[in-house]
């Protein structure tokens, strides 16, 4: 039988992460995991009830001029590297791990994990609500619309929207 422990609460103090820019603002209600793999660049905004959960492991990174709207959540175990000035709505899901499929033997909870880094380039806009899953690689510029449930990667300056999210168009 597994036994199961606490992450902790979520508290942090500004002194406890990597590296911590200037005019980082947290609202109230955001947690923080492992701020010690965290590293934060000037001038970002982080929303109420945010969770930035880090991992033991792998790194955590976003870069100037980043806003992060409320209730998101992001699991960096396999890495998260978001650009600079980049938008990310409120209440969208960036994740970095998922179980391997080991056959019917054993519960999908109890298999493998496997992490893939997400990396988010500069300029993007992630859409309200929209869910970012493993190993994928948003491009410059691109818009995810809101609710969009990205599988793959998105090459620069396109607008995808659905699920699974799909190009609509190029920005030009």
């Amino acid at each position: 039988m597994k036994i199961y422990k606490s992450h902790g609460d979520g508290s942090f103090a500004k002194n406890q992460f990597k590296k911590i820019g200037e005019n980082v603002i947290f609202e109230n209600g955001v947690m923080v995991f492992h701020p010690e793999n965290i590293s934060l660049g000037n001038n970002i905004y982080i929303g109420h009830q945010t969770i930035l959960k880090a991992y033991y492991k792998n790194e955590f990174i976003i870069g100037d001029g980043t806003w992060i709207g409320q209730q998101c959540f992001f699991h960096s175990a396999g890495g998260i590297n978001i650009g600079k000035n980049v938008g990310i709505g409120p209440g969208v899901k960036i994740i970095t791990s998922m179980h391997d499929e080991e056959g019917i033997n054993i519960p999908i909870l109890h298999s493998k994990l496997v992490f893939k880094k997400v990396i988010i380039d500069d300029d993007a806009d992630i859409g309200t609500g929209a869910v970012i899953l493993p190993g994928v690689h948003i491009g410059k510029g691109v818009q995810i619309g809101a609710g969009a449930v990205v599988t793959s990667d998105v090459p620069d300056y396109h607008v995808v929207a659905g699920v699974p999210a799909k190009t609509i168009k190029i920005r030009k």
